[in-house]
């Protein structure tokens, strides 16, 4: 085999080895919806998303969300000057009472549908 041969598929293996461009917030967030409506994402009772079934770009999305969320509520938390976990507690109570039925929540560390 040529050099330039063994070149060229090490460039094409290398490449279709990397990873697919990176989901951004804007997408995750557009893509939110339609993860919950598919049961693969539910809200939890600390106010952040789970994975409920790990398909499609489920995790990523729960990540970025779940990183949005995180500096929302450290920055409720020190502007009302109580604690993230309280914020946290309270924002997972309403996204629970707010899950339309059919799609999941976390209770006691185990998912069930609304």
């Amino acid at each position: 085999m040529s050099l330039r041969k063994v070149l060229t598929t090490a460039l094409l293996a290398t490449t279709l080895s990397l990873p697919v461009a990176a989901m951004s917030l804007n997408e995750a967030m557009s893509s939110l919806a339609q993860a919950k409506s598919a049961g693969l994402v539910g809200e939890m009772s600390n106010g952040y998303l789970g994975v409920v079934k790990n398909e499609g770009s489920a995790s990523e999305i729960a990540q970025l969300i779940n990183e949005a969320r995180k500096k929302e509520y450290q920055a409720l938390a020190k502007k009302n000057g109580i604690t993230l976990n309280d914020i946290e507690k309270m924002a997972g109570q309403k996204a629970q009472e707010k899950t339309p039925a059919g799609q999941y929540i976390n209770i006691n560390s185990t998912w069930k549908k609304k």
